[in-house]
């Protein structure tokens, strides 16, 4: 309450405001909430004023929400007690990026300058900053701690099936960087001619300062699984990494810097996977995923890890870090009962079987009855919350698990992934 007083003895009440903010903060920070009880280094070298994430529906913060459907309970309940635009009972991994973030920048402003300096206005300012907001979300926009353009459905390949037939998402990650592209510019023309919203917008310095984080493939590989091969799928995966070079590029011409790259996931190891491949001997490893989707699902991240390290050559000034969320979430699945989770293959919302699908929060008429998508009585005892997406605790224990950088190449924190290193 240090903080506090000397605002308070300072009469300025804005100043006690943002005080009461950093302290409100930090006890989340500290885990006063049992949110996120993360490890923030004060003396870290990255302050990342923002965020700008790419993705599919593993980081979707509201943008199918927006544009296609609505988001409909039970959906959120863990976390905001309402949907939230996510296929998540709670928080995403990008949020508890977020969060870590905010806990980075908290105690950054509280002990190293805003407060000491009297920056109070621009302290009350940051402090206020919410979730990734989606781009393409119209309700109560602010964009100052970045923007999030991952769609669900998403892909790094365009593809040529619609949305509305059961396709991928139209804004594939071209799309989502052309996206990024029109955002910068009307936010630097916007601040320029002053306009009433432009402190909810990102400054130059922001977009050159940010974390860019991009989670996405996993729905290239499973488009690819429904009409090819194992080996016919993995020979598309050069050209899926090609588009995803040519993304990152774009955005280190933008200006971008420092990139936090996730692999995709075990993607035999989805409870969707499980019921819909029937398995066969040798297709089921003793975890009891799906081995071959596992195998294309690893050598697509180890091309993708050769991708990174390529670029780094290639793109002298930024820092490229290649996160392995695929040991992250394989180690969870596999140490779901030691971890008091229930069977790692059963779905906590909806219904699945090899009959009929009943999605999280959706009804249907099966044989004269209807089924309806509810959820179960305690999400934090599932890993997977719908059947492709996982719940808000397994997110949380894989985000302890990737903030810390002992999954990724160079071996370095989250709050540190503006150092390139090699």
């Amino acid at each position: 309450m240090g903080v506090v007083k000397r605002a308070v003895n300072g009469h300025n009440l804005l100043a006690a405001v943002a005080a009461v903010a950093v302290a409100a903060l930090l006890r989340r920070c500290e885990g006063g909430d049992g949110v996120m009880k993360a490890k923030v280094n004060v003396t870290a070298a990255c302050i990342f004023p923002a965020i700008f994430n790419f993705g599919d529906s593993n980081s979707d913060t509201g943008t199918n929400a927006a544009c296609f459907y609505r988001s409909v309970s039970p959906n959120g309940i863990t976390y905001f007690n309402k949907p939230s635009g996510r296929a998540c009972d709670g928080l995403l991994l990008v949020d508890f990026y977020d969060m870590h973030e905010q806990c980075n920048l908290t105690l950054f402003l509280s002990n190293k300058f805003y407060l000491n300096l009297g920056h109070i206005e621009l302290a009350a300012m940051e402090l206020s900053l919410p979730f990734l907001h989606p781009y393409l979300d119209p309700i109560g926009p602010n964009f100052r701690g970045g923007a999030n353009f991952a769609s669900g459905g998403s892909t790094i390949r365009p593809q040529n099936k619609s949305f509305t037939q059961g396709g991928a998402s139209p804004f594939s990650l071209n799309f989502q960087s052309y996206q990024f592209m029109e955002l910068k510019q009307r936010s630097n023309d916007s601040i320029n001619e002053g306009y009433w919203f432009a402190g909810m917008l990102p400054r130059m310095d922001d977009f050159a300062n940010a974390l860019y984080t991009i989670d996405i493939g996993q729905n290239d590989l499973a488009a690819a699984f429904s009409s090819m091969t194992n080996d016919q799928v993995r020979d598309t995966i050069p050209d899926i990494l090609a588009g995803l070079s040519l993304a990152v590029e774009n955005l280190y011409w933008q200006g971008a810097r420092s990139f936090w790259i996730h692999n995709t996931g075990p993607i035999g190891c989805l409870p969707f996977s499980v019921i819909f491949k029937p398995a066969v001997d040798g297709e089921v490893d003793e975890v009891g995923c799906i081995q071959s989707h596992n195998e294309v699902a690893q050598e697509f991240n180890h091309k993708l890890k050769q991708l990174v390290s390529k670029l780094r050559k290639e793109l002298p000034l930024a820092a490229l870090t290649y996160v392995d969320v695929y040991s992250a979430k394989y180690a969870l699945i596999s140490q779901a009962t030691n971890l008091g989770f229930v069977d790692p293959f059963k779905i906590c919302c909806g219904h699945a079987t090899m009959d009929y699908i009943v999605g999280c929060g959706n009804e249907k008429m099966v044989n004269g009855t209807k089924i309806q998508g509810t959820s179960c009585s305690d999400p934090l005892t599932y890993i997977s919350w719908d059947g492709v997406h996982y719940t808000h605790r397994a997110n949380e224990m894989i985000a302890r698990q990737v903030i810390d950088g002992s999954l990724s190449d160079p071996q370095i924190p989250l709050s540190a992934a503006c150092n390139r290193v090699g």
